[in-house]
């Protein structure tokens, strides 16, 4: 009987894992993770920027920044001619947005006045801002007052009252009324100012969209 011979077994490495590269993964997933916080932040990140660094001494915001910020609802607006219109489709502009009831009377005509107005002294800035008014009730809106808003190249749309006092938020015990908001080009709104401006009020107003307008340059143009 043949004896067992002793054999030397072989073993062929292919491959090692490569020192660190566990780790490697771990730190690109937590840039990545990092760099969706940013993006998603960066409305606030602007808002404080403009307000407490690039603001010169002695001058005071006039508007009240909206903390946190209120991203835009993925739900259907109505144009007044019974048309459906997402919500997010107003997004990749600034926003300068009057919420009313349809029946606008005397006051309300006046405060859309004022916003057309405000938008306007914005001069060259005016095309990275449209103005909206959205409508929170069922009441049938003047075909008139529909016509020369239109004209003005304003946004009119009939939203649900809920999804607006989700989005758009009033001080505590006032109206939405009481309130022009502005919205960022991301959907968010972000500000709030006095719907009632007199001259000086608007001057300052102005003032502190042109920084905010100023601020988002680098990441913000002109239209949709």
């Amino acid at each position: 009987m043949n004896q067992p011979s002793d054999e030397v077994l072989g073993l062929s490495v292919h491959s090692l894992p490569t020192p660190g590269g566990a780790a490697g993964s771990v730190l690109t997933g937590r840039l990545k993770l990092l760099g969706i916080l940013l993006a998603c932040s960066l409305p606030i990140v602007v808002a404080c920027f403009v307000f407490y660094v690039v603001r010169p001494h002695g001058q005071a915001s006039f508007g009240e920044l909206i903390m946190p910020v209120r991203p835009v609802s993925d739900v259907l607006a109505t144009r007044l001619d019974g048309t459906s219109l997402p919500l997010p489709a107003l997004k990749a502009q600034w926003l300068l947005v009057k919420v009313d009831g349809g029946a606008c009377v005397q006051d309300c005509q006046k405060q859309l006045t004022v916003l057309r107005q405000f938008r306007l002294m914005l001069g060259k800035d005016m095309d990275r801002v449209d103005w909206l008014w959205l409508v929170n009730d069922q009441a049938p809106v003047d075909a008139q007052l529909t016509t020369l808003l239109q004209h003005d190249n304003a946004t009119v749309l009939r939203v649900d009252a809920q999804v607006l006092h989700t989005w758009l938020p009033a001080r505590e015990g006032q109206r939405q009324q009481d309130f022009i908001y502005v919205v960022d080009p991301m959907g968010n709104a972000m500000m709030r100012f006095p719907s009632r401006l007199d001259s000086a009020a608007a001057a300052k107003a102005k003032r502190d969209m042109e920084h905010l307008l100023r601020a988002s340059i680098a990441w913000d143009a002109p239209g949709r």
